[in-house]
């Protein structure tokens, strides 16, 4: 089994920083494609962004491009979310996701990933 343990969630104004990270722990953690993804009040979980599992790729919903950076260090297991620039409607759970074992590219579909964190919240004022 896999585990991913979201950090770094918060309230911060509009126009600030977050970043948030992603811990991945589990024996057959074999270092997979991994995604962010959000969800707003009322609204269905969308896609935020993704990497492969060199981080040598990246893939990002046209909203954040230019604005959100994922990265991950595979020495840690670990996937980072760092956001700038930061708009109200940004707000929402921010979770992290793993693609299985030996698929090594990134997706823009949830079904596509088979274990996902708790969340953090991600609070934006303006």
């Amino acid at each position: 089994q896999v585990q991913l343990v979201e950090s770094g969630g918060g309230l911060v104004q509009a126009g600030g920083s977050l970043r948030l990270s992603c811990a991945a722990s589990g024996r057959t953690f074999s270092r997979p494609a991994m995604g962010w993804f959000r969800q707003a009040p009322g609204k269905e979980r969308e896609f935020v962004a993704a990497i492969n599992w060199s981080g040598s790729s990246t893939y990002y919903t046209g909203s954040v491009k230019g604005r959100f950076t994922i990265s991950r260090d595979n020495a840690k297991n670990t996937v980072y979310l760092q956001m700038t620039s930061l708009k109200p409607e940004d707000a929402a759970v921010y979770y992290c996701a793993a693609r299985p074992a030996g698929h090594y590219s990134e997706s823009t579909y949830s079904d596509d990933y088979a274990y996902w964190g708790q969340g953090t919240q991600v609070t934006v004022s303006s």
